[in-house]
């Protein structure tokens, strides 16, 4: 598979941006993929060395919207915690990356 179809784009939180300070990573990843796959698209597309995968599927979740407070859904996505090399860095992810 191409790397742009496995990595769909980063998860931007604060305990993933706190985890970039650590050399770690957090991605939203196509579902049907594995860990070696997730590695191989990470290396080619960001130049970097991985030294470990960790992948959870998080659940779809139900939510209301708008006035009339219809329900909506969520759908279920995979994630995938990608810790790198040290001193190897992923751009994205710069600038809450303080230590």
């Amino acid at each position: 598979m191409n790397a742009l179809k496995i990595i769909l784009q980063p998860v931007i939180s604060e305990k993933s941006m706190s985890d970039a300070a650590h050399n770690k990573y957090t991605f939203k990843v196509f579902t049907k993929t594995n860990k070696d796959q997730i590695r191989k698209a990470i290396e080619e597309k960001f130049k970097v060395n991985v030294l470990k995968i960790a992948t959870s599927t998080v659940k779809g979740r139900k939510g209301k919207s708008g006035i009339r407070r219809t329900e909506v859904s969520l759908s279920a996505f995979k994630k995938a915690i990608v810790t790198v090399k040290e001193g190897q860095k992923i751009s994205i992810f710069d600038a809450g990356a303080e230590k």
